[in-house]
């Protein structure tokens, strides 16, 4: 199976010369800071106030087991759940 985005960048972030490691983090903040404002508005988003509550943790174990085994829902798939 191949490895999903984020896996493959911190693959290829591993595999980085010495002397290209700030450039590419620059890089990537630059991407951080003047890309995709949803993305930006992410990565600036506060962490949680307050700690999640049962249901809200036995969503995100789902989710984990879901991706460890290999079965995670596409985006088109949660759209079509959500009716948008």
């Amino acid at each position: 199976m191949e490895a999903n985005p984020g896996e493959r960048l911190h693959r290829l972030v591993d595999t980085l010369p010495t002397g290209e490691i700030e450039a590419a983090e620059r890089f990537i903040e630059y991407l951080c800071e003047h890309g995709d404002p949803f993305v930006e508005a992410l990565m600036n988003a506060p962490e949680m106030a307050e700690p999640p509550n049962n249901e809200e943790r036995e969503a995100l174990g789902e989710g984990r087991r879901a991706l460890e085994s290999g079965d995670p829902v596409s985006d088109r798939e949660l759209r079509a759940e959500l009716g948008i």
